[in-house]
């Protein structure tokens, strides 16, 4: 009795099983619809985002391919020098060979007071580590197009140069026995010049280095970039060069003043030692930025840092040991010594021609 009433109840509950087909499927199409809805969300918060970051770029001071306003007609804004060369892909200031020097520089000078610049850059070469060079550097100077020592530009510059060293210079012994000096190569450093600031090539510019650090660069597996940014007289330094999509700090330098009006560059030069130095972009961006009524009367005329002494780095002589000196006091003592004699000789002989001419 109990089993014949038992069975009606399972036969109406499998009656409704052919019901959860059409749940399963009805809220999948919910969730479905759901995260079809996001993505678009989504996609037009990053589209917005976009679209916000494209009306602060600059495109009159930006470098993007197809590398359009690049070139020597007249209605360029990038003029090449040297051995720089436009390619589908990038423009290349040097290639892998000895003795070459090459650059990019923009027509017109940048006016903003609060900007940031993103360059994405590469560099390559067949030598093996320590047997490649030299580097290349990124400029916001005074003067544009002229050929130099520095990484392709002319030394004591006036304006910002940043500069991406592939080869270390400085003997080793210098790094241990200058605290606070060690380093690892490739080195990005910063170094504000005022006109009589001389970049020493055989110290790779510790005397003149505001700030820097190591950044693995050349050969890199992943896309490297640099990230400058300028406000309020500050400036930051980062970069991104190990796939992460991070930006990783590498200076900060407050107090650092910079004039308007001066050109944006990229130059790079190869000795003995050669690499492939290539530019894939440069894109600077206007910073919005709220300033008081002082900072807005600021005016530059000369590229500046405050307490600029805390920032340089001190290159010590090597001293004379005991016994040098020593030997310089005798030759010194000697040396006198010698001078005495022939004068008095020359005083004796002078004296005997005197009293001959009175007989």
């Amino acid at each position: 009795m109990v089993a014949t009433e038992t069975k009606p109840k399972l036969d109406r509950l499998r009656s409704f099983y052919f019901l959860y087909p059409m749940f399963y499927f009805k809220n999948i199409r919910e969730l479905t619809c759901l995260f079809v809805t996001v993505c678009i969300l989504m996609s037009q918060s990053l589209a917005d985002d976009q679209d916000f970051m494209e009306e602060f770029l600059k495109r009159e001071y930006s470098l993007v391919k197809p590398y359009r306003g690049l070139g020597f007609s007249s209605s360029s804004q990038w003029d090449l020098m040297g051995t720089a060369m436009v390619t589908p892909d990038h423009v290349r200031l040097t290639p892998d060979l000895q003795s070459r020097q090459g650059a990019v520089w923009s027509r017109i000078p940048l006016f903003l007071r609060d900007w940031e610049l993103k360059v994405h850059f590469k560099i390559h070469g067949q030598g093996k580590k320590n047997f490649n060079g030299d580097g290349l550097a990124f400029w916001l100077t005074r003067d544009r197009m002229q050929i130099g020592p520095v990484f392709g530009n002319m030394n004591q510059f006036i304006g910002l140069g940043l500069f991406v060293d592939t080869y270390p210079n400085a003997d080793k012994t210098h790094d241990r026995t200058q605290p606070g000096t060690q380093r690892a190569f490739p080195y990005i450093s910063v170094m504000l010049g005022n006109g009589t600031l001389t970049y020493d090539h055989d110290l790779d510019g510790r005397a003149t280095e505001l700030g820097g650090c190591t950044a693995m660069v050349r050969n890199a597996i992943y896309d490297t970039f640099l990230l400058v940014r300028y406000s309020r007289n500050r400036l930051t330094l980062k970069v991104d060069v190990d796939g992460k999509q991070q930006w990783k700090d590498c200076a900060d330098i407050t107090g650092l003043h910079l004039p308007t009006g001066y050109f944006i560059g990229a130059s790079s030069a190869t000795g003995d030692l050669s690499d492939n130095h290539d530019i894939i972009s440069m894109k600077l961006y206007q910073l919005a930025v709220e300033r008081t009524e002082e900072e807005e009367e600021e005016g530059v005329t000369i590229p500046r840092v405050d307490n600029m002494e805390q920032f340089q780095v001190e290159v010590q002589e090597e001293g004379m040991s005991g016994v040098q000196f020593f030997f310089t006091l005798l030759f010194s003592i000697l040396g006198l010594g010698v001078l005495a004699v022939i004068g008095l000789v020359v005083y004796g002989r002078w004296k005997e021609n005197k009293r001959k001419r009175f007989y």
